[in-house]
């Protein structure tokens, strides 16, 4: 059981902090809910304590957990997408989906190289930022700095991984 205070993570929304526990009476069943405020879209969730695991809630991950992911970012090798927009959207979607922060980074990694190829469309641009702040909050929290400073980290190590270089000289 997790207690105020505590940060954890929001699958497809990022980190938050339980700021309170409450009973609520919601569609005339009445339960406890964590209180969960994510400040990177400064947004407040009722989480229910008893399907945490179901939901997919789980603990920050470590400094070395989150290098990790730093280094999938400098990996010059991307993950196989479907060429077809529609199909690739799906995949990229069910990835994030996951929680999983390493399959969530190929995503960032294989729509920034695309975005260096051509721009993308209006859905994946929305759906990249969307998996930027994902990891981005993490970030924060793990490595004790600023968005601004953790953004710098991420975009350099994508740039570190070379597939970015047609975008910058064109």
């Amino acid at each position: 059981m997790y207690e105020v205070g505590d940060r954890i993570v929001y699958p497809v929304h990022g980190v938050g902090v339980i700021v309170d526990i409450e009973y609520k009476q919601i569609l005339g069943e009445t339960r406890e809910y964590y209180v969960l405020k994510l400040p990177v879209n400064d947004m407040q969730v009722l989480v229910p304590v008893g399907q945490m695991e179901e939901i997919g809630i789980r603990e920050i991950k470590s400094k070395e957990e989150i290098d990790e992911i730093v280094g999938i970012f400098k990996d010059p090798n991307l993950v196989k997408m479907p060429k077809n927009w529609n199909r690739r959207f799906r995949f990229n979607q069910e990835e994030i989906k996951s929680g999983d922060l390493a399959r969530i980074a190929e995503v960032i990694k294989n729509l920034e190289h695309l975005d260096s190829q051509k721009s993308l469309s209006t859905g994946e641009r929305k759906m990249l930022n969307n998996a930027r702040e994902i990891i981005l909050s993490e970030m924060v929290f793990v490595y004790d700095k600023s968005l601004e400073e953790v953004t710098a980290i991420m975009d350099q190590a994508i740039r570190e991984s070379g597939l970015l270089d047609e975008k910058e000289g064109s």
